[in-house]
């Protein structure tokens, strides 16, 4: 009998591996330089004292305190900002007129820098949670109206004349063919969202909060606990890596077909 082959991963077990192996190898690999002295230790602490750090913060809360504080602020801005940013990214990609009302809106604001605008909001909202929310919000509101607009616009012509010779009543137009048409992009949108979000907050909560991943880094910067610091850098990674990988799951269940073959 001939020997029985193996059965091979599947493209999405191999990537999901990859995923899991890559950061563990960077660990593996800062840990053996930190032990043969390349870096500095006060400057660049190993991995095992980082985690060690950390093991602390999360034994007395502080860690638990500061990541529910920004994961609240972070996905309550992200909720604000991208429902609104993709129904007028929609709507702007199917009538032109209101395009041509907001898109010189749009792409004169869009380059300001939003935490530039963290004073104005709170003016606006206070020093509370309002504020750290609103600027996250205005972050992911620009990048997903954006990319839900390109995603309305990139629709072939030929999918709206099939489905209009076929008597498609508008409902089923929106849902068979302008949705399913424009998530790839609006997938995309919302993991640059997410990245962007990541850094507003961080950066919301060195100068205007007093919990958080953000004000954990600028107080351990501050008091030269670099163990601490870098447990924080190190807790926000993990929460973009853990977000993306999310946002990609998501999107393989509402857009199958463009993981299909690869």
């Amino acid at each position: 009998m001939p020997p029985r082959k193996r059965p091979r991963l599947s493209h999405d077990a191999q990537e999901r591996m990859l995923a899991v192996l890559s950061p563990i190898a960077l660990l593996l690999l800062w840990q053996m330089l930190s032990s043969a002295n390349f870096f500095d230790a006060r400057y660049v602490p190993s991995p095992i004292s980082i985690f060690e750090a950390g093991w602390a913060l999360t034994q007395s809360g502080e860690l638990w305190l500061h990541l529910k504080a920004s994961t609240l602020r972070l996905v309550a801005g992200f909720l604000v900002g991208a429902i609104p940013g993709i129904v007028i990214g929609l709507v702007m990609g199917l009538n032109r007129f209101v395009r041509a009302a907001l898109d010189p809106i749009v792409a004169a604001t869009y380059p300001i820098p939003k935490i530039a605008l963290l004073p104005l909001i709170m003016l606006a909202f206070g020093i509370g949670e309002g504020s750290k929310i609103a600027i996250v919000a205005i972050a992911v509101t620009y990048l997903a109206l954006i990319n839900t607009m390109i995603g309305v616009l990139a629709i072939d012509r030929i999918y709206f004349d099939v489905a209009k010779n076929f008597g498609a009543p508008w409902p089923k137009l929106f849902t068979r063919v302008i949705i399913p048409g424009a998530l790839p992009l609006i997938f995309s949108g919302l993991r640059l969202s997410m990245g962007v979000s990541l850094i507003v907050i961080v950066s919301a909560e060195f100068v205007a909060a007093k919990s958080g991943i953000g004000y954990l880094i600028w107080t351990s910067w501050s008091m030269l606990v670099i163990e601490n610091m870098f447990v924080g850098i190190i807790v926000i990674t993990i929460l973009g890596v853990v977000s993306t990988f999310l946002l990609k799951e998501l999107e393989r269940v509402c857009v199958p077909w463009q993981h299909t073959g690869r």
